[in-house]
């Protein structure tokens, strides 16, 4: 794949790094859970092997890639978990599994799905959130969920110059004008860098402000993203069903999340 010339415009430019140099590896479930629902965030170092990630980056190399409107460098592919069996399996990763049930409880579902290629040269994506609540003429109703996370898992290591993830912890705890879903930022004060090796995953919720800072690597960046939600969280609105005829061609273990994106339960 060619890459993209690194270039980033001077008007984008953030000009500071606050890098977070937390060791998450020593952690206990219980500290995870609350440094999540405090902080904002968690990290889960060493998620995947690099046989897995190799299978995902065979398995996605052909895949009809998009570009985002405001950079032919920052490319996606909707729904992975469709494309790749590698994607589908990690689905239901085990390790990640059991903290989602420690912190969801047992009923949870699997809601969106997302693969990125962040090429040379991409600029930064400013602050902003995974949550609509009112729904979203762009992302339609999955962000309308009461409880809704975001896992990243990281197919590349990230360096100060390789896209680095940024965040504003405690930002989905403010009920401040300036905490408006909808609202975007170039940058923030108080975000932090975050530079996981490849294989680490990161869990936000979804009402949690972050983007990432330019890429000035001549390496591209790939990532996938899964969407899970406690089954009660349902979103405002129908959304589209997945084709009965994907779901019977998933993994096994990974049907059980599969459920239907408008389930609620029973309450």
């Amino acid at each position: 794949m060619n890459e993209t010339e690194v270039k980033i415009d001077p008007n984008e430019e953030i000009g500071f790094m606050n890098v977070d140099e937390t060791d998450f590896s020593t952690f206990t479930l219980g500290q995870q859970i609350h440094h999540l629902e405090v902080e904002g965030y968690i990290v889960f170092p060493d998620m995947l092997n690099s046989e897995i990630i190799k299978q995902i980056k065979v398995e996605m190399a052909e895949a009809p890639m998009k570009t985002k409107d405001y950079s032919d460098a920052q490319t996606y592919f909707l729904e992975p978990q469709w494309h790749s069996q590698a994607a589908a399996q990690i689905i239901a990763s085990p390790a990640m599994v059991t903290f989602l049930e420690a912190l969801c409880g047992p009923d949870i579902v699997f809601t969106h799905g997302l693969f990125t290629r962040t090429l040379s040269g991409s600029p930064p994506i400013s602050l902003h959130t995974d949550g609509q609540p009112f729904g979203s003429s762009i992302f339609g109703y999955e962000g309308s969920s009461p409880r809704l996370l975001r896992v990243l898992y990281y197919l590349d290591d990230l360096t100060h110059e390789r896209a680095p993830f940024r965040l504003v912890p405690r930002s989905h705890l403010s009920f401040h004008g300036e905490a408006n879903p909808y609202t975007r930022y170039k940058s923030h004060p108080g975000e932090i860098t975050l530079c996981p090796k490849a294989g680490t995953a990161v869990v936000i919720p979804i009402n949690m402000f972050h983007g990432t800072h330019p890429n000035r690597s001549p390496e591209q960046r790939s990532l996938l993203q899964f969407g899970y939600r406690p089954t009660w969280a349902g979103p405002i609105q129908p959304m589209e069903e997945w084709d009965t005829n994907l779901i019977d061609a998933a993994p096994p273990e990974a049907k059980r999340f599969l459920e239907s994106p408008n389930a609620t339960g029973f309450d």
